[in-house]
């Protein structure tokens, strides 16, 4: 078991959090998440190159001078890849280019939380018992951080309601901010520190946050998945419209 300090905003350790190994995969899995890593940041190409051949340049296709007679070297266009402004010999004329690869979800959830027990191993987690401001103030949130000792990147991980903590961290140098339900190896392992308070992790340890993110998109019945309700005494009275066709036909 992991014990996890809790501290207050004033820097002092007010509780402490136990976390089980085995609920973050039991060992650190050094080649799980460097391929996590690197997919995650490979994924992030734009893949939006594009060059032009000497056909595509703007430009004339005269030949700049004659051929023999001037003791210069042989010319064509002014196009050419030769020479300044002009073509380029191999362009990239794709209009799409698939460079993303992906891991199996399995290995990605599993990846998530390993890189999680590695920053609780290495001790560059630091858990606060809560992180609500009545207002945002970025000094204040910055005390706190050098309260527990953060002088490096850190990641700050809230919950979606939390507004004032996202507004309070974001102007702080070296601090990025994410929902507790968007914690992924490439953003763990790319700050030295994790900043989050205990409901928060709690609520990412025992997957609760995740089931509140799926639920939000189709709150009041405006989600993509929710289908409109059939009204019954329409469909009713269209089917007696209908008998009534068929009978003064007949």
């Amino acid at each position: 078991m992991i014990s996890l300090p809790i501290y207050d905003k004033q820097g002092k350790q007010v509780d402490t959090l136990s976390i089980d190994e085995a609920s973050l995969g039991g060992t650190i899995r050094f080649v799980l998440l460097k391929q996590a890593y690197v997919i995650t940041h490979g994924n992030q190409r734009q893949s939006s190159a594009r060059t032009k051949s000497r056909g595509m340049v703007h430009g004339s296709t005269r030949k700049l001078y004659k051929q023999k007679g001037t003791g210069n070297a042989r010319a064509g266009a002014a196009r050419t890849p030769i020479r300044k402004g002009g073509g380029v010999p191999f362009p990239k004329t794709r209009t799409r280019e698939e460079t993303r690869t992906s891991l199996s979800k399995t290995s990605r959830r599993l990846a998530n939380r390993n890189a999680l027990l590695a920053k609780l191993v290495d001790g560059e987690v630091k858990c606060f018992a809560d992180l609500n401001f009545t207002a945002p103030k970025t000094a204040e949130f910055a005390g706190m951080l050098k309260s527990v000792g953060i002088e490096r990147t850190c990641l700050v991980a809230v919950k979606n309601d939390n507004r004032n903590a996202m507004l309070s961290a974001r102007n702080v140098e070296g601090v990025d901010v994410c929902r507790v339900e968007q914690l992924n190896a490439f953003e763990l392992l790319n700050h030295r520190y994790l900043v989050v308070d205990k409901a928060a992790l709690q609520s990412f340890l025992d997957e609760s946050c995740f089931a509140t993110a799926s639920k939000r998109p189709s709150e009041n019945g405006s989600g993509a998945g929710s289908a409109p309700a059939k009204s019954k005494p329409a469909k009713a009275a269209k089917t007696a419209t209908k008998a009534s066709a068929n009978k003064e036909a007949a």
